[in-house]
C-alpha cells in the first residue's frame, strides 16, 4: 500500500525557516513527478511547488517563488521542501503528493486529485 508522510511543520516566526521531508513507502519514488500543496484554513487547498522524476525541473506558485525550494533525493526516497522567509499567510497545512504516474512537474499541476497519491500532512504555523 501506498503511504506518504510528511514531516518537519512546526510554529516558526515571521522571516523564519522551516524543512519539510516526505517519506514514501510501498512506492518507488524515482519515476514520478511530485509536489507540495497546501491548505489554509477556511481555504481551499492550493498548489506551492512540484519537482518532476529526476529532480532537475521544478515550478512553483507565485506565493512561493524566490522563498521555498523543491528538491528531491530518489536515493532515500524522499523529497523536501524549505522554505525560507516565511509569513503569516503561509500558516497552512502542508501535503505532499505523487502522482500515480506522471514524470512531469505539469503532471502535478493539471493533474486532478484522485490522479495523485496524498500525505496526512504537516501543519506550519507563522507567527507574527
Amino acid at each position: 500500500q501506498v503511504r506518504l508522510e510528511e514531516s518537519g511543520g512546526a510554529v516558526v516566526t515571521a522571516g523564519g525557516s522551516l524543512r519539510l521531508s516526505c517519506s514514501a513507502s510501498g512506492m518507488t519514488l524515482s519515476n514520478i513527478a511530485m509536489g507540495w500543496f497546501r491548505q489554509a484554513p477556511g481555504k481551499e487547498r492550493e498548489f506551492v511547488a512540484a519537482i518532476n522524476w529526476s529532480g532537475h525541473s521544478t515550478y512553483y506558485a507565485d506565493s512561493a517563488k524566490g522563498r521555498f525550494t523543491i528538491s528531491r533525493d530518489n536515493a532515500k526516497n524522499t523529497m523536501y521542501m524549505q522554505m525560507d522567509s516565511l509569513k503569516p499567510e503561509d500558516t497552512a497545512i502542508y501535503f505532499c503528493a505523487a502522482h500515480r504516474s506522471g514524470h512531469t512537474f505539469g503532471d502535478i499541476v493539471q493533474a486532478p486529485p484522485e490522479n495523485l497519491n496524498w500525505g496526512q500532512g504537516t501543519q506550519v504555523t507563522v507567527s507574527s
